[in-house]
């Protein structure tokens, strides 16, 4: 029997979202540069684990970035621009916005991160020539954060929590004429920008149904901060997916947010505490995200930091590139495993086709010393 904290939602295979069309793929297709990330098979730890074969989505690089944030950032950002430039989202390029962005009267960006977001934001500025600024809680490691002042933008180190970030993000964004928060968590009031990141993640959910062949997918399994990536992968394996697999996510035990919300059945906030998974140390669920994940997540399961970094060790012995977020993965697919009333309810058996989502490269989060 699993000690690992685990949620169950067999049935949530058999609900199904709307969809609608989505121009993010056409748009990121725009970007110079921009190629697909791949899809890596891993047999050995498919055996090791019971399975019938097991792949990673290797987000570990990204328009030179290592980690899939652009994904989202890139298409938020394109739309808040076509917004102010009059340009409808089907008709969105990269060089459209790039030439008209001077007349857009965007002169700042503005995000809170724990690292890859902020990054990502700021590369989108310095791609349109405006500046950003970027606020951050504790534990995000130095190296993020020099990675983030490289693209040119300015960090703000609140020393709080992810939440407390948000919060003073949007009370500067608010007070700076020319200033959009592009933020990947949503709350009453502000949809928008956090929906229209949702949209640029579903870029790699399309990906992966290109890339996996006639094996299909009998499980994805995703990492949790506030939940935005995996609202976009219920949205898509729940909507305009050919695919209806399992869909599970992984969290810190320090910062279980979609776990405790899932067990009270109601969005709640959590106390946090550092993790190596600084990536997912979020207190709160993004409010739009919630309903879906409530809904279309078949389970849910939290580890710790020694699993993790275990797993980030495996995985770039198996030669991918994983930092602790992207790690967090194998190690929960292992804690669900674990547990044999799982395997039974979720119907994983030793045929099933596994799909993790490595989000992030070693070198966007790397590992502490002490690990």
């Amino acid at each position: 029997m699993s000690s690992f904290p685990t949620f169950l939602h067999p049935e949530a295979k058999s609900w199904r979202h709307e969809s609608t069309k989505n121009w993010a793929p056409k748009f990121h297709a725009s970007i110079p540069g921009f190629s697909e990330s791949s899809l890596i098979s891993l047999p050995e730890l498919a055996h090791e684990l019971g399975i019938g074969s097991l792949h990673v989505k290797n987000e570990s690089s990204r328009l030179d970035l290592p980690a899939f944030k652009i994904l989202g950032a890139s298409w938020a950002v394109a739309r808040v621009y076509g917004e102010r430039l009059g340009i409808a989202e089907a008709d969105l390029t990269f060089s459209a916005i790039k030439e008209n962005a001077s007349k857009s009267g965007i002169t700042l960006l503005v995000a809170a991160t724990d690292g890859n977001h902020g990054r990502a934001v700021a590369r989108m500025g310095k791609y349109l020539g405006c500046k950003a600024e970027i606020f951050i809680p504790y534990g995000v490691s130095p190296e993020a954060i020099a990675a983030i002042e490289s693209e040119g933008a300015i960090v703000h180190r609140t020393e709080e929590s992810y939440d407390f970030a948000v919060d003073k993000a949007k009370v500067f964004s608010d007070s700076v004429s020319g200033a959009v928060l592009i933020q990947d968590t949503s709350w009453e009031g502000y949809e928008d920008i956090p929906a229209w990141i949702v949209e640029g993640y579903q870029t790699l959910c399309s990906e992966i149904d290109e890339q996996i062949g006639a094996s299909g997918i009998d499980v994805v399994v995703i990492p949790v901060g506030v939940g935005s990536l995996a609202h976009a992968v219920v949205a898509h394996y729940r909507g305009a997916s050919k695919f209806y697999p399992a869909l599970v996510c992984v969290e810190p035990t320090v910062a279980a947010c979609v776990l405790e919300s899932l067990h009270r059945d109601e969005r709640t906030s959590v106390e946090t505490s550092p993790t190596i998974m600084a990536g997912l140390n979020c207190g709160t669920p993004s409010e739009a995200a919630w309903p879906l994940l409530r809904n279309g997540l078949s389970a849910a399961v939290s580890i710790g930091d020694q699993e993790c970094a275990v797993a980030v060790k495996d995985l770039n012995a198996h030669g991918v590139d994983s930092g602790p977020c992207g790690g967090a993965t194998l190690a929960g697919l292992r804690a669900l495993l674990s547990n044999e009333s799982a395997r039974k309810e979720l119907g994983i058996t030793s045929g099933s086709h596994v799909v993790l989502i490595n989000t992030e490269g070693f070198q966007a989060n790397p590992l502490p010393s002490t690990f």
